[in-house]
């Protein structure tokens, strides 16, 4: 059976202190009905996905779309279907939102969004919606204090708010010790920490979650880690991006997009070749390899969550 294919644009609205998104729940007389979901709706004629969605949050719920930002495209397969989702993040907007169409509106806060049922297919875009553009990988820094004073200053002055410890000259012990004192600075200034390394760090140190190296990645038959932490992966290739989704990693790196001094013999996979890997991840996916902050709003329009540095950051 030739499954009919349906491509929808949604909205992700975020409130203007970030601290919260706008949901709509779904008439209980359709698919899903009762279910929360980020407002839009299908593509008619000739529409771009931006014009779709411009036409949709007018018509359920009266406002303009003043400036939005691609966010991430996700098809879901039903068993009847397939449905392209083209999400775009709402930065300004004009009016006052409130249901057109009779459907209940809520803002809701990024820390409650686990707590709302959606459809099986939005449950990347709240990922998205929870991640920031930026994703600092920590570079090898035997003095402990200038590790410190680096993280700090990139957490303070550059604004980033997603952090990977990355320490493989480390042994365990000393790992362990500045994976604490990193998450105590993380915590103070609502970032997240992901550690790089095995699962079974999580015993010891509470961080937000682990990120895997590809090899690691691919050895796995399952998610490692429960549902309440992040799993992260580095990625190179169509074949370890499949692996991520297929174990249920959250987000993941995909590098390198340029040729980088660390790694000047690995062949760089370039902007389209990217965005094409990017198009069917089916998660959030961070930019790796030559990336500068500069480089974050073109990441954004081939389908990236955003860029992931080591130098950019670690100054």
């Amino acid at each position: 059976m030739v499954k009919r294919r349906v491509h929808v644009a949604a909205a992700a609205i975020i409130s203007a202190d970030g601290r919260e998104v706008l949901l709509a729940r779904r008439p209980s007389n359709v698919d899903h009905g009762g279910l929360w979901e980020f407002p839009g709706g299908k593509l008619a004629p000739y529409e771009t996905g931006l014009e779709a969605l411009k036409r949709e949050l007018h018509e359920e719920l009266g406002v303009e779309i003043r400036r939005a930002q691609p966010l991430i495209r996700i098809h879901h397969e039903y068993s009847d279907k397939h449905i392209l989702l083209d999400v775009w993040q709402v930065h300004d907007f004009a009016g006052e939102p409130f249901g057109r169409e009779g459907q209940a509106v809520r803002w809701v806060p990024m820390n409650e969004l686990v707590n709302y049922p959606f459809p099986a297919a939005n449950l990347p875009i709240l990922r998205a919606v929870m991640l920031p553009t930026e994703f600092l990988i920590t570079g090898e820094e035997a003095d402990e204090s200038r590790f410190l004073e680096r993280l700090t200053r990139a957490l303070d002055e550059d604004g980033v708010r997603l952090v990977q410890l990355r320490a493989k000259s480390l042994d365990e012990a000393a790992l362990l010790q500045r994976a604490e004192r990193a998450l105590a600075i993380c915590r103070e200034r609502d970032a997240r920490l992901v550690l790089n390394g095995e699962p079974s760090l999580l015993e010891a140190v509470d961080a937000d979650g682990i990120h895997l190296t590809s090899d690691r990645l691919m050895s796995l038959e399952r998610r490692p880690l429960a549902e309440g932490k992040w799993l992260s992966a580095s990625t190179h290739d169509r074949r370890q991006l499949a692996q991520a989704r297929r174990i249920g990693c959250d987000f993941v790196t995909l590098s390198p997009l340029r040729t980088t001094p660390s790694h000047p013999d690995v062949a760089p996979i370039g902007w389209h070749d990217f965005q094409q890997l990017v198009e069917h991840a089916g998660m959030p996916v961070f930019a790796l390899g030559g990336m500068t902050r500069f480089d974050a709003h073109h990441a954004r329009a081939v389908g990236a969550q955003g860029i992931a540095s080591i130098r950019d950051f670690w100054k």
